[in-house]
């Protein structure tokens, strides 16, 4: 487990993350593999407009097949549920962030996401 933080923690540096993360620091581990830029997606999709888009929508990201049969929007619940524990929401999901447990952080970081257009 510390060499997959400090794995991450080197990816987040060599890659320029860093800014995402100093605008919310809630989207500090959000950032190692995804971008809120519209149009840019990396190792996860871009978030940009994540609030309210159909899931697996992303033009020209490969989801996985767990992805690809989710059906609905990403609602803020949904999304709660997701950072929550996304293998126990998605199971089979290729994603390896292993979840965000604080209710109140996860509600900052949904907040946040949802200003990010």
């Amino acid at each position: 487990m510390v060499t997959m933080r400090i794995l991450l923690i080197a990816l987040a540096s060599m890659t320029g993350v860093a800014a995402h993360a100093q605008t919310d620091p809630s989207f500090a581990p959000c950032a190692v593999c995804h971008t809120v830029k519209p149009g840019q997606n990396r190792l996860g999709p871009t978030l940009a407009g994540v609030v309210g888009r159909k899931k697996a929508a992303v033009a020209n990201f490969n989801y996985s097949p767990a992805f690809k049969a989710q059906k609905g929007v990403w609602t803020e619940a949904e999304l709660d549920a997701f950072l929550a524990n996304p293998r126990a929401k998605v199971p089979g999901t290729r994603m390896v962030y292993v979840g965000m447990p604080d209710k109140a952080k996860r509600a900052k970081l949904i907040a946040w996401l949802k200003a990010q257009r």
